[in-house]
Order: structure tokens, then sequence, then C-alpha cells
């Protein structure tokens, strides 16, 4: 099926996939081949696309996906590469947050800490599972 992933300033993504794990607001969500049609909110989280064998795993920061006629359109406010994520910044951001929380003076105050809180998750839970999918993969080659 193709996959187009458009971010704001760009197309970040557009080719074939054969599955794709998507964060809705309720959950994650599965797509295959011959998906019924969906429009669906995206949270902050993992999207997972796999190519073949390999899979590519990327930090999604909110949007909304179409899936028709073996088509998936996504829209978001920000994506990457989990591979290119500096975790320790991502990690001093969560901490920075977490502090703007808890000393929030204001109702606002205390929503932009946690958008920024919940981003950063997204970004160290995408990085994490990156890692562990390398770990697997080195893992698997070693193994006779």
């Amino acid at each position: 099926m193709e996959v187009c992933i458009v971010k704001p300033d760009r197309i970040f993504f557009k080719e074939d996939a054969e599955e794709l794990l998507l964060p809705t607001s309720t959950g994650y969500i599965g797509i295959l081949q011959e998906h019924a049609p969906l429009v669906t909110g995206l949270d902050n989280g993992v999207l997972a696309l796999r190519q073949g064998t390999s899979w590519k795993i990327l930090a999604l920061l909110g949007g909304f996906g179409v899936i028709k006629e073996n088509r998936v359109n996504i829209l978001c406010r920000d994506i990457e590469d989990a591979a290119e994520i500096d975790v320790d910044e991502a990690e001093r951001r969560v901490a920075e947050a977490r502090t703007g929380m808890e000393k929030a003076e204001s109702r606002k105050i205390y929503i932009e800490n946690q958008l920024t809180f919940d981003r950063e998750r997204a970004r160290i839970e995408a990085h994490t599972m990156c890692n562990c999918r390398r770990e697997l993969e080195r893992t698997r080659r070693k193994s006779p």
C-alpha cells in the first residue's frame, strides 16, 4: 500500500509499505493491505512501518490519518526518524517539563509543560523501540 506522511513544511515519506502501526487516541491500530476505509486522529507516539522484512521506527507528534483504497495519508504536526533522536536531550526536556508542571503557577503554563512532556516521552519511546529492534537483529545475526 502507498504511504504518504506530510508535515507542515514538506512531504516526509512517500513509499510503499506492507504494514503500519499507528498511535491513535484510543491505542495503537495496525494497518495492512485492503484495510477498511478509516479516518482517525493520531496521538504522540511510535509510528512503525514495515517494508519487506525491515521496520522503520518513527516518532509521530500528533495529526490524523486517512486510510482508503490501499493508500494511507498521514498529516502530522511533526515526525522524525527514531534513529536520529538525541535521547539525552529528550530526557532533559522531560525532566524540565515535569518540574514545570509541578511548579506551574497557571493552567496555561501547566498545559504547555504537559505538551512538552508528552512529546518528549513519545520521542524517547520511539528511540528505545528502534534500539531494541537493532539489538534483536544483531542477536539474530550472531545466532547459528
